[in-house]
């Protein structure tokens, strides 16, 4: 692509890192937004020696005036947008009846309203290039349990979000989709497995590689294969699909 700008939120760590470095070989510019700056700084070093600008936008996508500034300098600085993925949100992982209403209002603000704010502000923008949306999900929204009730109902509320949205690009020309990873092992994940570890009488070494054969992969997901599926999705290969929730766990889901 020629002056192509893509926005990847959730950009200092994780799947937004890899999808940042990812993407700086197909566009020309890389707009990296996280609330940590030290660790977007990293981010942006990698985008440059892969090839294309970085600028860093540090701010907390919770806070409801955060997504219009992103889009504003985004702007300022390119004069376009042509993909945005939405990777931020880290849902706390707190079990169902002993979850507070400022533990829930906090994954809703940052993982699901935060993305539903920036792709509306950006909605202008990616209509006049014709351009693609990611909004990353997760295979919990498909079978969420107790322990994990908050994980599960903002990745199921995501998916139908990127669905109404994808109902509204076909008017404006907007490619819309939503991603649902399995298991990457990310710092997130590492932080799943010390909480899991313990219920199950294991050291965190042995959960590590006992989980794989509990839930019947072969191995953990790396940040890498997702950010490769971020890639094709936004790519112009990958146009025609669109409203579209395509997993990529390691076969972690068995249903139809």
């Amino acid at each position: 692509m020629s002056e192509a700008v893509a926005v990847v939120t959730g950009a200092s760590q994780g799947i937004g890192f890899s999808t940042a470095v990812r993407l700086a070989r197909d566009f020309d510019s890389i707009v990296l937004v996280a609330r940590n700056r030290a660790k977007l700084e990293e981010t942006a070093a990698a985008v440059k020696k892969a090839g294309a600008e970085p600028l860093v936008i540090d701010l907390d996508l919770s806070d409801r005036p955060s997504a219009k500034r992103v889009v504003e300098q985004t702007l300022t600085r390119f004069g376009r947008v042509d993909a945005l993925l939405n990777i931020a949100g880290a849902v706390p992982q707190v079990d169902l009846l002993e979850m507070t209403d400022e533990q829930w209002d906090a994954g809703m603000a940052l993982k699901l309203h935060g993305a539903r704010r920036l792709t509306i502000e950006a909605w202008p923008a990616l209509k006049a290039s014709k351009g693609s949306v990611v909004l990353i999900s997760g295979n919990s929204a498909l079978f969420p349990k107790a322990p994990y009730a908050a994980v599960g109902t903002i990745n199921a509320a995501i998916i139908a979000l990127a669905k109404a949205f994808s109902d509204q690009g076909i008017t404006d020309g907007v490619q819309v989709n939503s991603v649902l990873p399995g298991p990457v092992m990310t710092g997130r994940r590492r932080s799943y497995l010390e909480h899991w570890a313990p219920l199950h009488n294991m050291t965190v070494e042995e959960a590590t590689a006992r989980f794989p054969l509990e839930v019947g992969i072969t191995r953990y997901g790396e940040p890498e294969d997702i950010a490769e599926l971020m890639a094709f999705l936004v790519s112009p290969a990958a146009r025609w699909m669109t409203g579209s929730a395509i997993r990529m766990d390691g076969g972690e889901v068995k249903s139809i």
